[in-house]
C-alpha cells in the first residue's frame, strides 16, 4: 500500500498536465475568449497545465464508511441481478392477464395458467434458483415496483389464497416476505440504482 499512496501524495503535490491540446492549438492567436494558462515547453509541443490543490490520502476508509460502501456495493449489485427479472414480470403479468380475460371458464383458466407455469419454470427455473436470499429479497420489491402488486398479491390472484398463503410459509422460513412492498421513500437507495440502470439502459428484459 505504501508505494500507490507515495504516487497518490507525489501527483497532489505537483502540477497536472493537461494533454487536451495540440501543438497547433496551443499556438492559436491569444483571442478576447481565450483563457491564460501556463504552459511548459516539451519538444515542439507548448502543453497547458494547472497545478492541483493538497489532498491527504489514507490508507483505508473509517469502520464505518467500508460498511456502507459494503451494504450499497451489495445492494447495487443484487438490483443489476434482479431487474431485468421484475422488468420480465411485469410483462408476463400483463400478457397472463389479457389471455385469462378471454377464457371462457375456471376450467380453461386453470389448465392456462398450469402450462404458463410449467413455461415459466423451464425458462427461469435454474436462473432464479441460483439467486441468493438477500437478491430474491430485492427481487420481491421490484417486482413490486414493476407490477404494482406484490408477489403475495400476485399468487393468490392466480392460483388463489391457500396457495398465497403456503408460499408466504416457505417464503418466512427462508427470511423472506411475499408481502414485501416498495415504497420510493423507505426503499430510496434502489430507486436510485433503478434510476441510474433507466438512464443509462444497463438492463434488459429477459425474454
Amino acid at each position: 500500500m505504501r508505494p500507490l499512496k507515495n504516487i497518490f501524495l507525489y501527483l497532489s503535490l505537483v502540477m497536472g498536465v493537461c494533454l487536451c491540446s495540440s501543438n497547433a492549438s496551443a499556438q492559436q492567436a491569444h483571442g478576447a475568449d481565450s483563457i491564460a494558462l501556463h504552459a511548459v515547453v516539451v519538444g515542439t509541443d507548448t502543453i497547458p497545465v494547472i497545478t492541483l490543490a493538497i489532498f491527504d490520502v489514507v490508507d483505508k476508509l473509517p469502520k464505518a464508511l467500508r460498511k456502507e460502501r459494503e451494504r450499497w456495493t451489495r445492494l447495487r449489485n443484487a438490483v443489476y441481478v434482479t431487474y431485468p427479472y421484475a422488468k420480465s414480470a411485469a410483462r408476463i403479468l400483463k400478457d397472463v392477464n389479457v389471455e385469462l380475460a378471454k377464457l371462457p371458464n375456471g376450467r380453461a383458466r386453470k389448465a392456462y395458467l398450469a402450462s404458463k407455469e410449467k413455461e415459466l419454470k423451464a425458462q427461469f427455473g435454474d436462473k432464479l434458483t441460483n439467486l441468493s436470499v438477500y437478491q430474491g429479497k430485492v427481487l420481491m420489491k421490484l417486482i413490486d415496483r414493476e407490477t404494482g402488486q406484490n408477489c403475495f398479491e400476485i399468487i393468490k390472484e392466480l392460483k388463489g389464497g391457500f396457495n398465497a398463503r403456503v408460499w408466504q410459509t416457505v417464503a418466512f422460513f427462508f427470511g423472506g416476505n411475499l408481502k414485501s412492498d416498495y415504497d420510493k421513500q423507505e426503499d430510496k437507495d434502489i430507486e436510485v440504482i433503478v434510476q441510474e440502470l433507466e438512464q443509462y439502459q444497463h438492463y434488459r428484459a429477459f425474454n
